[in-house]
């Protein structure tokens, strides 16, 4: 999917910067990260979603509008339930991405990857 002009990281102004910390804090509670990584799994419904991740409907309810509001999660109607599902793919890799952080982290494997050091030594 083209998406024209993208943001760079080192020239980000004070607006977008804002936007992407609410991006990231949307990341910031156990429980969103749960639901997120479920829905990564396939489209979930409300209860589906509360016994996948151990947790009460409304207390699921409640952070699926958040992730909705955040432009992380889509509801659709079937029949009389509504079912959620990840925006995009975008989301799917920012939580693998977070994952993959975690541990690398974990594994004390610190350092940029391969890749960007050799793109920024051709640069």
């Amino acid at each position: 999917m083209a998406h024209g002009h993208l943001q760079s990281a080192d020239e980000l102004d004070g607006a977008f910067a804002s936007a992407v910390a609410d991006t990231m804090r949307a990341l910031a509670t156990p429980s969103r990260v749960r639901i997120l990584g479920r829905l990564r799994a396939g489209a979930s419904s409300v209860n589906e979603l509360a016994d996948a991740v151990e947790m009460e409907p409304s207390a699921v309810s409640h952070q699926l509008r958040l992730l909705r509001h955040l432009g992380f999660v889509v509801g659709r109607r079937a029949g009389r339930r509504v079912v959620y599902d990840l925006y995009d793919d975008h989301v799917a890799h920012l939580l693998d991405e977070a994952i993959s952080h975690v541990e690398h982290v974990r594994l004390g494997l610190a350092g940029r990857s391969r890749e960007r050091d050799t793109t920024q030594l051709s640069a």
